[in-house]
């Protein structure tokens, strides 16, 4: 079986129902391991990174949790399908640039994927949609549970895990959760969203993690310590952050809905008139305009459509899925056409937004006097640049 007779599709993906799917995207656990006595993946030798493969390839490929899945070396992987799984989240973007002596699994339903030889010789994360960091952490840590048992791990009683960056030393876990933040952003309060929960031990940072920018409204909040706290201690917090977020992310929208709603009706009808008429289209563009889509979805101006069209575009308008699409490698200004081709023909016979249902539902509101939670967290943030087209 190859990748792609392998992966599932992303329409059944975005069916996947999580609690507050509404905002949050995925919750994501990622552990970093290492084998004990030996040189980390950074300092290896081409001949150390091999045996390093030989040894713990194997063993993941023996976890309960990867029976049935699929396995693959980074040598005999070609550039564009690398591309394809960062695009999924499914390897990070550093695995991607590997080439001998790298490896990852996935397990059959695409949840949990480990990567051999990565910045560390194993790195393993769960991800699962809507808000689940709990539930993805107890599936990550029995996985560590069993890969412990099978490899000899580098731990230190001093430091804990031992990892290629100090950064991840100790518990050697990044939690995350991706969420889309469109309210938040319109009504600029999320650059102090961003320093709120920077101060409470917590990153923001963009669509496909550290360096990158924000496209769509898609933020990716994580933990930064891993050493001195405990795994529950981490997860709690996030947790509680990230809950925190999307009520004010709720509360932008109503008082967006309340206060302006024919700027929100504007920049939604201006959205969807050019998803549905457009001829050349970015990648950065086509994710700013999808994500008011899902907005106007989410606010109830498009009554009929389902929202896990929205969410399916999102991906499947990537650059790597687009040329596997079509078969072929393309240049950005060919596939800048080819997305509004595919993006016209997917949304085809799409109903304009309505704010008729909106305004009765603003008519049945009652007035509760309450002020704008969300003012606690403000930003200037803009919405992302720089992915390749």
């Amino acid at each position: 079986m190859n990748l792609h007779e392998f992966l599932t599709p992303i329409q059944d993906i975005c069916r996947r129902p999580g609690p507050f799917d509404r905002i949050v995207l995925t919750s994501r656990v990622r552990l970093a391991r290492n084998l004990k006595d030996t040189p980390f993946p950074g300092r290896a030798t081409k001949q150390q990174r091999d045996e390093h493969l030989q040894i713990i390839k194997p063993v993941v490929e023996s976890l309960t949790s990867m029976k049935k899945g699929f396995s693959q070396e980074l040598n005999d992987l070609a550039d564009l399908d690398r591309q394809l799984l960062v695009e999924r989240h499914l390897i990070s973007r550093e695995l991607a640039k590997k080439k001998q002596g790298a490896a990852f699994v996935l397990s059959k339903d695409e949840t949990c994927s480990i990567m051999i030889n990565e910045e560390d010789h194993l790195r393993m994360q769960v991800i699962l949609p809507g808000l689940q960091v709990k539930e993805a952490w107890k599936a990550v840590d029995k996985i560590d549970t069993q890969l412990e048992n099978k490899l000899p791990i580098a731990f230190s009683g001093r430091y804990g895990f031992l990892t290629a960056c100090p950064t991840n030393t100790g518990t050697g876990m990044r939690v995350s959760a991706m969420l889309h933040l469109p309210g938040l952003v319109i009504a600029e309060h999320m650059q102090q969203t961003i320093t709120a929960v920077n101060k409470l031990g917590l990153a923001v940072r963009g669509l496909y993690g550290e360096g990158t920018e924000a496209l769509g409204n898609v933020f990716q909040i994580s933990n930064q310590m891993t050493l001195g706290e405990t795994e529950f201690d981490i997860i709690e917090r996030l947790n509680k952050v990230v809950v925190q977020i999307i009520e004010n992310e709720e509360n932008a929208r109503a008082k967006l809905l309340e206060s302006n709603p024919e700027m929100v009706f504007n920049n939604i009808g201006r959205a969807y008139g050019i998803l549905t008429n457009a001829h050349v289209i970015s990648s950065k563009e086509a994710k700013n305009l999808l994500s008011l889509l899902r907005l106007g979805l989410d606010l109830g101006y498009f009554p009929e459509m389902d929202p896990e069209v929205v969410d399916e575009l999102f991906i499947v308008t990537e650059p790597a899925h687009i040329q596997h699409r079509e078969c072929k490698k393309m240049s950005p200004e060919e596939r800048d056409i080819m997305r509004a081709t595919q993006l016209r023909e997917r949304l085809e016979g799409m109903q304009r937004p309505s704010m008729q249902v909106i305004a009765a539902k603003n008519d049945d509101r009652p007035d509760t006097g309450e002020s704008d939670s969300s003012e606690d967290t403000q930003s200037d943030a803009q919405d992302g640049s720089g992915q390749e087209t």
